[in-house]
């Protein structure tokens, strides 16, 4: 198993590449078939609107500024621009002070990189610009909170490493367009624009990983996880070196979100094997904030319009993250108190939110001399209404919904009482007819019952002592997922939802099963 003395990786592949292919040089251009162009850029004034009250632009007409030209795209015609030699690129460029330019190449995979066979092998491209760059990538770039470096700028002269390909083909052809910046801008630099370096790095399929394979035992009761777990089914650990993990959930392009409860952090991981802050001070940013063992966000998930979702264990509330990044209060109180520390989230396919509010995120937990409520309750926010629908269990935690949304899955962290119950629900968003569906408490293992979800045949996936069990929609145990430590969450992830990413104590893992999850 890989060891990280801090959450990682934090690096994209920052090990020693199979073959480099220098852009800066005549004989690499050549070999992937290049020619850089060259434009300098300007700000013009243009007609705008001012900001609106829905903090976009709706309000009254205004004037501003933008560079052009807009040379991003794929297709933009730039046979007029200047064509540089590739030693040009070192050329102090631009108009100096504040100022801006573009390199573009058109970049084709060779049959040969040297002695190098580069089918089937990542391909980076890194370019460093003095000062600042960003990069598309065929007429793209990924405009999304929480991206750090890559296509968006990096840092003062550093370098902009991006992904191109996972499995790249000969022939295949990649338009890049370097958007170039003169800086630090608020110091008007008595200086140029130059490309310090600029290169293609390739890595073969097998040291480009962006998983690595650890241990799986498999406690299959009677051979019942043959239709959801494959036969070469493996786990991998995709991160490490957490102090805990918590409340996964698939981003699309954007890879897989999750909490940090004790450092206070919502951490991205990317489908190119990188980890970086997509939220600090995600659940508290109070000044006692060192009273608390877990301050941070819990819970994350989307509503049906794609926002993001966020249990907040030190702020005592349930937030809803708008388009233009201002936040709405889904619940932060019920019946004139204070919620405890809400804990886990799902939405219903109308939009009615359900969450679950033990005291785990408060500094003493049940005693804590802050607590306002009198019980741990499974809440609904229907139409701004907050409303208690179950208060059965001392720690209510994960929660699911059936396929079908009329039975809602609740699990309990308590030692003493480890059971998932099961819920009628009612279109009004009332709870009724609650029952035991599955007790663990037998189980010898320390860990209660944390995290669940569900597939699309309505088997419940649920964190609980020893592992994920597996358990048939008629209660039947199928199985259970035995990971290196112990697993608190689920996430369904990939294009295709069959890929159960886990958050556990200090890592996140994945493994591919047979049947897509039921997602946000």
């Amino acid at each position: 198993m890989r060891t990280n003395p801090a959450p990682g990786p934090p690096e994209l592949l920052s090990i020693r590449p199979d073959a480099i292919v220098d852009l800066q040089t005549a004989s690499g251009v050549n070999l992937v078939g290049g020619q850089w162009r060259y434009c300098d850029a300007e700000v013009v004034d243009v007609d705008f609107v001012t900001v609106g009250a829905d903090l976009g632009p709706s309000g009254p007409p205004s004037r501003t500024y933008e560079v052009v030209p807009h040379a991003e795209g794929a297709d933009y015609d730039d046979s007029n621009w200047r064509v540089l030699d590739p030693a040009d690129t070192q050329e102090r460029l631009g108009a100096g002070r504040v100022s801006f330019n573009w390199y573009r190449i058109t970049v084709t995979v060779p049959d040969r990189v040297g002695d190098f066979d580069p089918t089937g092998s990542t391909l980076v491209f890194e370019v460093v610009i003095d000062d600042y760059a960003e990069v598309w990538v065929n007429g793209q770039m990924p405009l999304v909170l929480g991206v750090n470096g890559g296509q968006v700028v990096s840092g003062f002269n550093t370098p902009n490493r991006v992904v191109l390909a996972q499995d790249v083909q000969p022939g295949e052809q990649f338009q890049l367009a370097v958007f170039g910046i003169n800086g630090p801008i608020s110091t008007s630099p008595a200086n140029y624009i130059w490309m310090r370096s600029a290169s293609l790095d390739f890595y073969s399929a097998d040291r480009a990983a962006v998983a690595w394979s650890v241990p799986l035992e498999v406690l299959d009761a009677g051979d019942r996880l043959g239709d959801i777990l494959p036969a070469d089914a493996r786990l991998e650990q995709v991160a490490a070196g957490f102090e805990f993990t918590e409340g996964p959930v698939w981003a699309g392009d954007r890879g897989l979100l999750f909490s940090s409860p004790n450092s206070n952090t919502i951490y991205r991981w990317a489908p190119t094997g990188t980890i970086s802050v997509f939220r600090s001070n995600s659940g508290y940013s109070g000044t006692d904030i060192h009273c608390y063992t877990q301050p941070g966000s819990n819970g994350l998930t989307f509503d049906p319009d794609g926002r993001l979702t966020i249990c907040q264990h030190g702020n005592r509330r349930v937030i809803r993250v708008e388009p233009h990044g201002n936040i709405t209060v889904m619940a932060d109180r019920y019946d004139g108190k204070r919620l405890n520390s809400p804990n886990d989230l799902v939405y219903r396919s109308d939009g009615t939110l359900y969450f679950t509010d033990p005291p785990f995120g408060l500094p003493d937990v049940y005693e804590d001399p802050d607590k306002e409520l009198d019980i741990s309750g499974v809440f609904c926010v229907r139409d701004g209404v907050v409303t208690l629908v179950s208060d059965d269990l001392a720690g209510p935690n994960g929660l699911a919904f059936s396929p079908d949304e009329r039975v809602l899955y609740v699990g309990n962290w308590d030692p003493d009482h480890k059971v998932v119950m099961r819920y009628d629900v009612a279109g009004d968003g009332e709870l009724s007819n609650g029952i035991v569906f599955f007790d663990m408490t037998a189980d010898p293992g320390e860990d209660a019952i944390d995290g669940l979800k569900v597939d699309e045949r309505g088997n419940l996936y649920v964190c609980g002592p020893s592992g994920v069990w597996v358990l048939a929609s008629d209660g039947t145990h199928l199985g259970t997922l035995v990971l290196p430590e112990s697993p608190h969450n689920l996430a369904w992830g990939d294009d295709d939802a069959r890929t159960l990413y886990i958050t556990a104590l200090t890592g996140v893992y994945r493994i591919r099963l047979s049947i897509p999850g039921i997602r946000p």
